[in-house]
């Protein structure tokens, strides 16, 4: 592969032709069903993503494609799946498409091969997981477990968590334990997931990749005080840990076992890792999990071709960067029709605010143009009763990313004036494609809906492991797409490295500014 040019997207040819675009597209007026059945992508995993109702046509997709081509995004994408250093904050490799299977060759750093790295752990996981299925593994009273707790915070909670909440009523039986998830160092946190546990029986994964996070290892040290208190004699067969192999935690007698994850996987992207894989595999099934897996590998394959109108996750991006940098749109709302993917909004915030809300380039020269988004959402149809009003009559236009399945999970609907609940719910995820689009005029103003308001939808026939990996994976490659089309870094999060600074500098209690002084007085720190 020969030598990539990384520039400034205001540097771009095709972005000059881009901001000179003038063929305005009218959502109201050209919204047909032919343009709806033909701006169709499939994605992988049974999901499909549709891009009619945004504001694109032929000439805008063709100019969007000159970008994709002249920012040399599937060459960098190549780069990063290689092994070449992508991280550039850190100096780090990227490979977390790599935990979910190869889209090229093996990548090799420093003589070991990181994917058979990974495999390894992964099927450590399985067995493990099997194990405490089947009773082999049990707690310090010998009663087999039958809940497990995750305890790690960001990257380590916010992805598992939404996928376990996904998936748990997916499966054509009951999950083979709870699993609960501790993230807050609140002490209301542990204290609310706690209060109703039969410790005997359940079982603590600890995440932290360097071993210190400070939320996770004080609520650690929180659940260690109530098993004691709960009569645990030996609270080591009781807690894993997920970490990296040179951190505290590694093969610590304190810990039944020790699974391994490295510095090449950011915490927001760890979930197809040990990180998500463990919780997963415990609780839903190793077989479930590696499904997860598959799904997420097939979008990441979509994700390598070169034409912007059959990559799904790269077209998004693209349109996504116009909504941004063109049309000065500066927040995306996520609103899936399911409420099994209560935390997913949650959790794509994260991954895409903490990899593109940056103001430097990847080599930290200064940025003169817009980059990530406000990333906000709630499941339909709750947030159509909350904040739609804004979406609709709002002064800021807000793109919208719909994500809608044809059927439930559970398979049990109720038929009530002549439509299912599923039909019901599916009925006003159409409703409003159309409203934000087409609106509404009416001689009382306050009734009026402007419409134009831009919108994709992602839909499958159900949810299960496959499509929610291919989900997954899909935004992890649109924020890393848009990352590269920005020239930005993805894969550091530098701004939630002060606060945490100043924190151990407040309960350290070095002397602080006079101002921060009196806030920890008020807030009884001091």
């Amino acid at each position: 592969m020969g030598a990539l040019t990384f520039q400034n997207l205001d540097s771009l040819i095709a972005f000059k032709a881009l901001k000179e675009h003038k063929e305005v597209v009218s959502l109201r007026e050209d919204l047909t069903p032919e343009r709806v059945r033909e701006y169709t992508v499939k994605m992988g995993g049974g999901l499909n993503y549709n891009y009619a109702a945004k504001y694109v046509n032929e000439s805008l997709l063709n100019i969007l494609q000159d970008v994709s081509d002249e920012q040399e995004l599937i060459k960098k994408y190549q780069a990063l799946l290689s092994g070449e250093v992508m991280n550039t904050g850190e100096n780090r490799l990227v490979l977390h498409q790599l935990s979910r299977g190869e889209c090229f060759g093996p990548v090799v750093h420093k003589g070991e091969n990181i994917g058979e790295f990974y495999r390894i752990q992964l099927h450590r996981v399985a067995d493990f997981a099997g194990a405490v299925q089947r009773g082999k593994i049990t707690g310090s009273s010998g009663k087999p477990f039958t809940t497990v707790v995750q305890i790690g915070i960001g990257g380590s909670d916010l992805g598992p968590r939404a996928l376990y909440l996904a998936l748990k009523n997916s499966l054509n039986r009951k999950p083979y334990l709870e699993a609960r998830f501790i993230s807050n160092v609140d002490p209301d946190d542990p204290n609310d997931v706690l209060e109703d546990i039969d410790f005997a029986s359940s079982l603590f994964i600890l995440v932290s990749k360097s071993g210190t996070t400070q939320e996770t290892l004080t609520n650690r040290q929180f659940v260690m005080e109530k098993m004691k208190d709960a009569g645990i004699e030996d609270p080591s067969k009781h807690m894993i840990a997920v970490t990296g192999e040179t951190s505290p935690l590694a093969e610590s007698p304190e810990y039944l076992d020790s699974f391994y994850i490295d510095d090449f996987i950011g915490g927001r992207y760890s979930s197809t890792s040990a990180v998500g894989g463990a919780v997963l595999s415990i609780a839903l099934g190793a077989d479930v999990f590696n499904e997860l897996l598959e799904g997420a590998h097939e979008a990441d394959l979509a994700a390598l071709e070169p034409d912007i109108r059959k990559n799904p996750s790269l077209l998004d991006a693209l349109i996504g960067m116009y909504e941004r940098n063109v049309l000065e749109f500066s927040s995306t709302a996520i609103l899936p029709y399911s409420q099994a993917l209560s935390r997913f909004p949650a959790h794509l915030q994260q991954l895409d605010m903490e990899s593109n809300g940056k103001r430097v380039n990847r080599v930290g020269g200064a940025l003169h143009y817009s980059t990530g988004p406000v990333i906000f959402g709630e499941p339909g149809t709750n947030g159509q009763h909350s904040f739609y009003q804004l979406l609709h009559q709002g002064t800021d236009i807000i793109p919208l990313q719909f994500i809608g399945f044809q059927e439930s999970q559970s398979g049990f609907d109720l038929t009530t004036e002549g439509s299912t609940s599923q039909v019901k719910l599916n009925a006003n995820l159409a409703a409003q494609i159309a409203a934000f689009t087409k609106g509404k005029n009416d001689e009382n103003r306050n009734k009026v809906f402007p419409g134009e308001r831009p919108s994709s939808l992602i839909y499958g026939q159900r949810l299960t492991a496959r499509s929610m990996g291919a989900l997954l994976a899909h935004f992890e490659n649109k924020v890393m797409f848009q990352g590269f089309i920005w020239n930005v870094n993805s894969f550091d999060q530098e701004g939630v490295q002060l606060g945490k600074l100043l924190t151990k500098k407040i309960l350290s209690g070095e002397t602080l500014d006079s101002a921060l002084e009196v806030f920890s007085g008020l807030l009884k720190v001091r």
